[in-house]
């Protein structure tokens, strides 16, 4: 990876404190899971982190009891169950405004999505949801680290965190002990793994879709913003899958996603806090470049009518004109049946406020230098940046 100079600060603090009680992801992992990732790291847990690491055992041993109690009572149905439509992918970029797309999509009638619940818990959440998230509804926050987003257990999640919990390799299992750097990066792409390996991501993804298809059968529609690196992958496990994509100003997407990226290792760590990750600002220039060289190489895959794109400044601007022009691209019909449900939540979400960054000049110029095709691709070369 290249080694730029240090960075300068994006707002360190997380907008919302994440609350020590709060379940980390890695809660979700079986026993096996949870004991291959400690010793990986050689039980480098810091000493305050010790009360965290034995209530993770604790689960640990709670979802390998009814992860088998799931395959007994619903294996069968899983392992036979084909969703009706194929899924919806949101593509993008981290802090491109995928959660924002998502949300807006899953207002459809027509459309369902996994749950943060779903993800935390895909090995058993169809005999626990009913009981478990009731009981522990009071232990997420109200809002997430990085920004001014609901959370909860009924939110939409993305999918990568079932995969985790599903013991799937994912670069977001760095977050656990992120002082020891990057991990799984061949995850982002998939494309330099075996052929084992990847058909067992694919069974892995393919098992929580059928899993959370089993509670709902509508479209699903999914958000993983990895997933723009995967299409290739993507296609040969859902022939028949759609893509929305989104874009945003990289000079906005940049210190957000430094932001994003220290928010969730401090959040997530089981090494206690720490001042600064040296590896980030390097992992946030590469990883765009690989996602993105990723997604222009399958792009061509796509059949036609089954990818349209938009630009965040422009779904910002034109909300319902821009997703409509997305549903006719995409042929996922019934568009005035949706506008009501979506003008509701853009009223309840009219006071929305993002996060403002100032970049050093500096380091803009080693952003335009590292993503200059993006700049180009998608149109932010030449035009004034958007900032928030």
């Amino acid at each position: 990876m290249s080694q730029p100079k240090p960075a300068q600060s994006y707002g360190r603090d997380p907008v919302h404190r994440y609350p020590l009680l709060a379940p980390r992801f890695w809660h979700g992992l079986r026993m096996g899971d949870w004991y291959r990732l400690a010793t990986k790291n050689r039980l480098r847990f810091a000493p305050s982190q010790f009360g965290t690491a034995t209530t993770i055992t604790s689960f640990a041993a709670f979802n390998s009891t009814f992860a088998a109690l799931q395959r007994v009572t619903h294996g069968r149905r899983i392992r036979l169950m084909r969703p009706k439509q194929a899924p919806l992918f949101v593509l993008g970029h981290w802090r491109s405004g995928t959660t924002m797309l998502h949300e807006m999509l899953i207002r459809d009638p027509q459309h369902s999505y996994p749950n943060t619940y779903d993800c935390f818990a895909p090995h058993h959440c169809l005999v626990t949801h009913m009981w478990i998230r009731p009981m522990i509804g009071w232990m997420l926050p109200k809002k997430r680290p990085m920004d001014n987003v609901a959370a909860g257990w009924a939110c939409p999640q993305e999918d990568e965190f079932a995969l985790c919990s599903l013991g799937v390799p994912s670069p977001y299992m760095g977050m656990a002990f992120p002082k020891h750097g990057p991990v799984n990066q061949q995850y982002l792409t998939l494309n330099e793994l075996t052929p084992e390996e990847r058909e067992a991501w694919k069974h892995a993804l393919k098992t929580f879709i059928a899993t959370i298809s089993i509670k709902d059968d509508r479209r699903l529609v999914m958000k993983s913003p990895p997933h723009t690196a995967r299409v290739r992958t993507l296609l040969e496990a859902f022939p028949s899958a759609k893509f929305l994509h989104i874009s945003r100003d990289p000079l906005t997407l940049y210190p957000s996603t430094m932001r994003l990226w220290k928010s969730l290792c401090d959040a997530q760590s089981l090494q206690g806090y720490q001042a600064d990750y040296d590896w980030i600002e390097s992992y946030v220039l590469d990883s765009l470049v690989t996602m993105y060289e990723a997604f222009e190489r399958d792009r061509p895959l796509i059949p036609p009518g089954r990818l349209a794109e938009v630009r965040y400044e422009d779904l910002v601007a034109d909300p319902i004109g821009q997703l409509r022009r997305a549903y006719e691209e995409l042929d996922l019909g019934g568009f005035d049946e949706v506008e009501p449900h979506l003008a509701d939540y853009l009223g309840d979400n009219r006071d929305y406020k993002t996060n403002r960054y100032d970049l050093a000049p500096e380091v803009e110029a080693r952003v335009r230098e590292r993503w200059a095709p993006y700049f180009e691709r998608y149109g932010y070369a030449e035009t004034a940046t958007e900032k928030g």
